[in-house]
């Protein structure tokens, strides 16, 4: 009663911030500068708005002044001159060409001047400089110094990649300790039932911009876009991603009178069966996690979780579970209680045919405990940055940046306010912070109802966002179509919506992107011994060897590669039936092992 009690002033204070900012902090011309940004259709317009907008509310002035109180711009300043300094004697000494051994000497020792430096400030959030408030001040854009400062360390990289000064094998050292210290990026697409067809305008919205991160991982409904997106390469996928998608998205097309008897009869809406056979689209047939990453070179992870509630969760990812087929780890990642009944994991055999993986254990939506697998993520692949597409709705309510958030600060006081007020504010965030206290103390009293044998408690208290959290702008309508498939207008919507979501949030990607794909760039021009199979592996020997040890796992050695036809792609994307050709078993055999019954 307590809680809900707080639930409904939670809502009452959210509706009264709602009230404030719509007829007190919009209005006049600030009001007819947003419009005119939300309206945008394509990024450069976007950004055309955006700093008309920043001109407007004097953003523009905040960006020139290079302190604030959320980096050190003293060290920032400091460090970039030195940088500059070093790059232009080293650019100075390119442009005399060959000449004293005096010169050259001095090349080499700007050479180690520059080193020193890019060593020392290529790592995560360096002094700040990765705050996501030095974004959330203005639409467009950051502080002038830490422009320039990212601008800088990505020439100084580069230099560094191509200085005939340094020996192989030291540049190989130097760029995988920069690797090791600045971490990898990832995308991860929440789960939300027909709410994740929103991560196609997030992903489209990347794609376009070519920052697209090579590691994604999703959950249940994001576990599905994730599929796609880790099957295609990039010209498919722009293909791929229009309205017209809408044709092969049919997993929620049986009518009433069917699915309500089988409800009734196992306890779950949808059958594993027919599923498989629909999600195989998204998989490209029964394709594996390795060769899913030898195809197109991104790293694709799906969460889920065991119906044994005191078995830990499992990432499942080309080190992790190389052979398991990808359409069983997304069946897997979907299984709410009540919607899907718990699967089995299936991994494809060296003959090509399939069988019950990890001992036959069966797995349900990774949603319920790891939506977003940070984590996990760590420890495999060195992430520790992340991108989260979120759009569970019920989180989405609860979402409240009072201070603004990145490409979409607050708007009155010139950004130093607070949205609603601070009496607004601070009555929202203690509303939100009791209710996850007292929640916390049910979960631990052992008080909470189980339903359907699930602890439903993780669905709330976990962790949601991420360093940058897209949040893509339902409608009602979304609810009530929560379990039901788009038609081509709808998902246009959905992939403009998605779209406008992510335009606010590329200048921070780019930034940190334009760095680390430079070391990346640097690490697989000097690496010795590359792996070679249809691309090049991003990850030298001796850190598969490290990853396997400390995640436990012993996969097997090289598998051929099997790779399906792209003609089942673009044209056919309305017109064709669903194919099932790539599940390399007879859907006799295929049913006890998917619902998990042992064969006799």
């Amino acid at each position: 009663m307590w809680i809900g009690g707080l639930g409904l002033s939670y809502l009452v204070t959210r509706l009264y911030i709602w009230t404030y900012e719509h007829f007190i902090a919009w209005r006049g011309k600030r009001n007819q500068l947003r419009k005119r940004l939300h309206s945008t259709t394509n990024y450069g317009d976007w950004v055309k708005e955006a700093q008309e907008l920043d001109t407007y509310l004097g953003n523009d002035k905040w960006k020139a002044e290079a302190e604030y109180a959320y980096y050190d711009s003293k060290t920032v300043r400091r460090v970039l001159e030195q940088i500059r300094k070093c790059r232009r004697r080293i650019e100075q000494e390119d442009g005399a060409g060959k000449s004293s051994n005096g010169s050259a000497a001095t090349k080499a020792k700007a050479v180690e001047e520059l080193k020193a430096l890019i060593e020392a400030c290529v790592k995560n959030n360096f002094v700040g400089v990765e705050n996501s408030r030095l974004y959330s001040q203005t639409y467009y854009g950051t502080k002038n110094l830490v422009q320039n400062f990212v601008d800088e360390v990505e020439r100084g990289v580069s230099i560094l990649a191509k200085s005939d000064l340094l020996q192989d094998e030291e540049k190989r050292t130097l760029f995988k300790r920069m690797h090791t210290n600045y971490g990898r990026t990832a995308l991860c697409l929440s789960g939300g039932a027909s709410f994740a067809y929103y991560h196609f305008g997030v992903i489209k919205a990347l794609l376009d911009a070519n920052l697209l991160p090579e590691v994604i991982t999703g959950t249940s409904g994001g576990a599905l876009v994730a599929a796609l997106v880790a099957t295609r390469t990039n010209d498919e996928l722009k293909a791929l991603l229009v309205p017209a998608l809408a044709g092969r998205i049919n997993a929620c097309s049986e009518p009433f009178t069917t699915w309500v008897p089988r409800w009734w009869k196992s306890g779950a809406r949808f059958d594993s069966v027919e599923w498989a056979r629909r999600c195989s689209w998204f998989t490209r047939g029964s394709m594996t996690f390795r060769e899913a990453y030898e195809r197109t070179g991104r790293i694709l992870n799906v969460s889920c979780v065991p119906a044994d509630p005191h078995s830990p969760t499992i990432l499942t990812n080309y080190l992790t579970s190389p052979d398991c087929v990808i359409w069983s780890a997304v069946l897997a990642s979907a299984a709410v209680p009540g919607i899907l009944n718990p699967v089995v994991l299936m991994m494809k055999q060296r003959d090509g045919t399939l069988a019950p993986y990890s001992f036959g254990h069966k797995w349900k939506d990774g949603s319920l405990r790891t939506d977003i697998p940070l984590k996990a993520l760590n420890l495999h692949f060195n992430v520790n940055f992340s991108i989260v597409s979120q759009v569970n709705p019920h989180i989405n309510l609860f979402f409240f940046s009072s201070r603004g958030s990145v490409g979409q600060p607050v708007t009155h006081r010139r950004g130093r306010g607070w949205r609603g007020g601070f009496l607004g504010s601070a009555t929202e965030q203690y509303l939100k912070l009791d209710l996850k206290k007292w929640l916390k103390v049910v979960r631990h009293l052992e008080l909470l109802p189980r339903p359907l044998g699930q602890d439903w408690s993780e669905i709330w208290l976990q962790q949601f966002s991420g360093n940058i959290t897209i949040w893509p702008r339902s409608i009602i309508s979304d609810f009530w179509r929560i379990l039901s498939d788009p038609n081509p207008k709808q998902l246009g919507r959905m992939l403009h919506v998605g779209q406008q979501s992510v335009f606010p949030k590329l200048m921070f990607i780019a930034n940190r992107l334009k760095v680390e794909r430079n070391i990346e760039s640097g690490r697989r021009a000097t690496r010795q011994n590359v792996r070679r199979g249809s691309i090049e592996s991003i990850l030298s020997e001796d850190d598969l060897k490290d990853l396997l040890v400390r995640s436990g796992t012993a996969s097997e050695a090289e598998g051929e590669t099997a790779t399906q036809s792209d003609d089942e792609l673009t044209d056919s994307v309305v017109t064709s039936e669903d194919e099932f050709d790539g599940l390399n078993l007879k859907m006799s055999e295929k049913v006890p092992l998917i619902n998990g019954d042992k064969e006799e």
